[in-house]
């Protein structure tokens, strides 16, 4: 009693420190505020934007199809995604800068929950164990996830949890309304698909393996499904009631050979994927092996059959995900078009949950070998901590000198702009060159060229015309937007895919060759270009003046169309 008091005690003092090393993590967000360097790519430059052109619309309820003017001459509305995501109200509620660091909060605290629950009640029971508990929940809840991920990802282990104790008939209120609130701050779509894809398969397993039909466990699963399709009504709208083709239509993403294939598979088992990075390579995966290692010649009872299959799990899930892209998917993909349109690849987004139970597994398995095998674990939980938090944003994206929010959006800089034009924004259209158009669409510009996950087939072909001799100038960017054109951009062959031409850049454009005719006929009056373009007079442009601050990190120079 006296040792079960004593590991009780120190378990908490255990997550107190916790508590306190996860505050001190995203501290940094709420210590600088828009001086905060975050993640550009599918952040700054599109969601955080996204939010706030929803919010200045008044469009969150809009209609199934309504559309907002600023974006592309009438983005739909649905594009943006439900109004019933957490997210989408926390950027309603509060300023872009807030809101984010909000999310990364919630997100991370709840992971954290998730995954500690899940080890206490299902993989390390054992009470001396606590350490690993714990660390390897802070580790989990310190992942660098895609922030508008919410826990499309970071929330698997609280829902498996939840399952798990529904499974096994252990489950209290907690558990149903753990499944209930979930889907409200996820994306069925970017994680939940997938998971509750496998917790079907569970449940099939049970019943032809097992004899057990467990209706409880399979209405907890259909009663998940139900409420994220009824939270995305506007997604399961446009796939019954499908409209006018959209870019997404003309998408080709299997086109590796076999040996590209290969080398993808490892990469994504040892380096991870950018939307769900583990930060696994340096302690977790040497560890992996080393417990295979160890476990060669052992029994295996119920733990290490697990460990094994989460192994493995681990590695199928990087060969499906490469093999996504192999070209020979091809031709069944041209005739299901639901298989271009959905991205089938993402089954590889549960590795986050898979990578970092089979850590506390593997840690489990090799601190029960004894008291050297015990310290040996602990200074990995503390290496892989020192990576983790290593790989803050604050730290990485300063570091690679990134702009931070405040330079990024250039506020102040933009609204000189729209001073120095004197129109109402809504009377003219504009368009970026070396900067992402989520800039001038965050400062209330309604703009020709966006990023967006998919938009009309129509205005694709329509916005290509402009930039049809700049696509012929280079092969990769006309591959890049013909075969996918979520970026639908000025591109200049002369810049490539590069969209962040900072102050400090001596760049300069010499043949830009653009349709200005196109462009004024979509209503496009203005180019906002962060470097100078020579031949403007040749395009029909005319230059007006250059734009620099230093709270900026662009140098913009305005040009008109004659």
């Amino acid at each position: 009693m006296c040792n079960f008091q004593k590991n009780l005690s120190q378990e908490n003092k255990h997550l107190y420190l916790a508590i306190l090393l996860m505050i001190l993590y995203v501290s940094p967000l709420f210590i600088l505020g828009e001086n905060a360097h975050i993640r550009v790519h599918d952040n700054l430059d599109s969601n955080i934007a996204w939010y706030k052109v929803l919010k200045d619309s008044g469009q969150l309820f809009g209609g199934i199809n309504s559309t907002l003017p600023q974006i592309i001459n009438g983005l739909p509305r649905n594009a943006f995604g439900t109004e019933f995501s957490g997210i989408q109200w926390l950027h309603n509620l509060f300023p872009s800068m807030l809101a984010y660091s909000i999310s990364q909060t919630i997100t991370r605290v709840f992971a954290f929950i998730g995954m500690y629950l899940l080890l206490k009640n299902h993989f390390v029971r054992e009470k001396e164990a606590y350490p690993i508990r714990v660390w390897v929940s802070v580790a989990f809840a310190l992942t660098p996830f895609w922030p508008s991920g919410m826990l499309s990802t970071l929330g698997m282990p609280l829902a498996l949890w939840a399952f798990l104790n529904i499974r096994e008939g252990k489950h209290t209120w907690k558990e149903w309304l753990t499944l209930i609130l979930l889907p409200f701050y996820s994306s069925f779509v970017l994680g939940f698909f997938f998971f509750l894809f496998f917790m079907g398969l569970l449940w099939l397993r049970d019943f032809l393996v097992k004899r057990k039909s467990n209706w409880r466990f399979f209405s907890s699963i259909l009663l998940m499904v139900l409420i994220y399709l009824l939270i995305e009504y506007r997604l399961v709208y446009s796939l019954v009631f499908p409209d006018a083709p959209t870019s997404r239509n003309e998408f080709v993403s299997s086109k590796l050979g076999f040996w590209h294939t290969i080398r993808l598979v490892f990469k994504n088992y040892f380096l991870g994927h950018t939307h769900v990075l583990t930060l696994h390579t340096l302690v977790i995966v040497p560890l992996s092996f080393l417990v295979l290692w160890m476990m060669k010649n052992k029994k295996r009872e119920w733990l290490e059959k697990r460990y094994l299959y989460l192994f493995m799990f681990n590695i199928v899930l990087s060969v499906w995900y490469a093999f996504w892209f192999y070209k020979g998917w091809e031709p069944l993909k041209e005739r299901v078009s639901l298989l271009n349109t959905f991205n089938f690849a993402r089954f590889h987004f549960l590795r986050p949950l898979i990578i970092y139970l089979m850590f506390a597994v593997g840690s489990y398995l090799l601190w029960r070998l004894g008291k050297n095998w015990r310290r040996f674990i602990k200074i990995c939980l503390i290496l892989q901590l020192i990576v983790l938090f290593a790989a803050n944003d604050e730290i990485v994206y300063r570091v690679a000198g990134k702009p931070s929010v405040k330079q990024f959006y250039a506020t102040s800089q933009f609204h000189e702009i729209e001073k120095y034009i004197g129109k109402p924004q809504s009377s003219y259209r504009v368009a970026s060159i070396g900067l992402h158009p989520a800039i001038a669409q965050y400062n209330g510009f309604y703009t020709l060229d966006t990023y967006n996950n998919f938009y009309p087939l129509s205005y694709k072909h329509e916005f290509r015309k402009i930039i049809s001799k700049e696509l012929d100038k280079s092969p990769t960017l006309k591959e890049y937007f013909d075969e996918w054109g979520g970026r639908c951009y000025l591109y200049v062959a002369q810049l490539g895919k590069r969209y962040e031409y900072k102050k400090d850049s001596k760049v300069k454009i010499y043949h830009l060759q653009i349709n200005t005719d196109v462009f004024k006929k979509m209503g496009g009056q203005y180019i906002f270009s962060a470097v100078p373009i020579l031949n403007a007079a040749e395009n029909g442009l005319v230059f007006k003046k250059v734009f620099e601050q230093r709270d900026s990190a662009w140098r913009i120079y305005l040009y008109q169309v004659k």
